[in-house]
């Protein structure tokens, strides 16, 4: 865990004070467009992975930081069990060294996870005992992304 700890991008997630004033949508503005993230969010009957994408200056941290907001205030409720919707975020930047590449991208993520939800952290720290260099940020996207997010997801 402390090894994890050490290589997780701390200013990426959505409400990080590095990233203040955070940017959000005004009222009534992109309803459009959140409202049909919203509903693909919302929908239980296949997983999904949004990607948002434009040139800059679009909107596009508006549009994550009032999606990841309102996730994070939701709870799921199953067998009696309250857990977040938010699994975690990460917003890129080019102005530091950490959150302008992807090597930190699933490790920061992996982190994220288990912070919000104790019953996969175990299966992470097993995990990362038995392949560290998965936390090497030149170590493949793919078996990042299999070993240290996919996996643990099977496990909610």
């Amino acid at each position: 865990w402390e090894k994890l700890s050490q290589v997780a991008v701390k200013g990426a997630e959505y409400d990080s004070r590095e990233r203040q004033p955070h940017p959000k949508c005004l009222q009534g503005t992109r309803v459009t467009i959140l409202d049909q993230i919203y509903g693909l969010l919302d929908s239980r009957e296949e997983s999904r992975l949004i990607w948002l994408h434009g040139t800059a200056g679009v909107g596009k941290s508006a549009v994550a930081f009032s999606i990841a907001e309102r996730m994070r205030a939701l709870k799921v409720k199953e067998q009696g069990i309250s857990e977040k919707r938010l699994l975690g975020s990460f917003f890129f930047s080019r102005k530091h060294t950490k959150r302008c590449t992807t090597g930190y991208f699933f490790a920061t993520l992996a982190y994220q996870l288990a912070s919000n939800f104790a019953s996969v952290r175990e299966d992470v720290n097993r995990t990362i005992r038995d392949n560290p260099a998965l936390l090497d940020p030149d170590k493949s996207l793919r078996d990042q992304m299999e070993e240290l997010f996919l996996q643990p997801l099977r496990g909610l």
